[in-house]
């Protein structure tokens, strides 16, 4: 009698059908068994997880380490974002800062200019720094205000504080300012302290020397020296420096003005002195009629 091949094959599927059946009914039983609620199951309950749970910590203790791996992994990507986010939060509050601090620069400088005070018969027009020479041979700054805005040579400019220099050269929409410091820069300037005349000549650095004193033994340092108006270029009265004193003893102007940070300058709007050419001008006489006219 020959042997039948499939004979083991069909016992073993037919035990596994039976290991899998009885699997369902556990799983069914300890479902049912969780489910309901009784003293008595609870009870039940708790004296298999005693049993049962303590007994399998150590194929617990994997999972569980997984698990805390992963909310570690979890937390770390969240950290990771929310330091991206105040990376860039931090970025743009350094942005803001900065924009917000030259803003508050630019208001200190128009406060400046609106605080000067000149006298009432002169106008002004206030002009935007646009760029200056770049040269430590020439010190010139350019503005942004020209002949469209009535702008004329000689013209004094002044920041928030002092006399900056004066207007050398108009063009259609801008115009050139000679700083103080500049080598062809000569302002008639007075010392207030006892009224004496001098010339500030420019030498290219920032305290130009004070030249052509009568008597410099009565001129200290720190007396004020403001424009004395003579020549007709400058009007009198604005503010130019104090005086310092070199160790040598030369007497130089420690400039009001901060040539350093020119933003914004205030042209000064001045007519010149009228020339009297004609005897009798300064008085205003009528010319007398003669008598072959009466």
């Amino acid at each position: 009698m020959a042997r039948d091949h499939n004979t083991p094959d069909r016992y073993a599927t037919t035990l596994g059908r039976l290991i899998l059946s009885a699997l369902i009914v556990l799983l069914l039983g300890l479902f049912l068994l969780w489910r309901i609620d009784s003293p008595r199951v609870e009870r039940v309950r708790m004296a298999v997880i005693d049993k049962v749970i303590p007994n399998f910590a150590w194929a617990t203790s994997p999972l569980t380490g997984a698990m805390n791996v992963l909310r570690s992994a979890r937390s770390y990507t969240r950290i990771y974002q929310q330091n991206q986010d105040l990376r860039r939060e931090l970025q743009q509050m350094t942005a803001w800062k900065e924009a917000a601090l030259q803003r508050e620069q630019e208001n200190a400088r128009l406060l400046d200019l609106n605080n000067v005070r000149l006298d009432p018969k002169f106008t002004k027009i206030t002009g935007v720094v646009l760029a200056d020479s770049g040269s430590p041979f020439r010190q010139t700054v350019l503005l942004n205000v020209g002949q469209r805005d009535g702008i004329i040579d000689g013209w004094a400019a002044m920041d928030g504080i002092g006399l900056v220099g004066r207007i050398a050269g108009v063009g259609e929409r801008t115009s050139r300012v000679i700083l103080l410091g500049d080598t062809s820069s000569r302002v008639a300037v007075k010392i207030e302290s006892n009224g004496q005349t001098a010339l500030v000549v420019g030498d290219n650095t920032s305290r130009p020397p004070i030249e052509f004193l009568e008597n410099s033994e009565t001129v200290h340092p720190g007396d004020r020296v403001v424009t004395s108006g003579d020549g007709g270029v400058f009007p009198s009265g604005i503010l130019v420096g104090q005086v310092t004193q070199t160790p040598s003893g030369r007497l130089r102007v420690r400039l009001a003005a901060d040539m350093q940070r020119l933003e914004f300058l205030r042209v000064i709007r001045h007519q010149p002195r009228e020339n009297i050419s004609t005897t009798g001008g300064l008085v205003g006489l009528r010319p007398i009629k003669s008598e072959s006219n009466q």
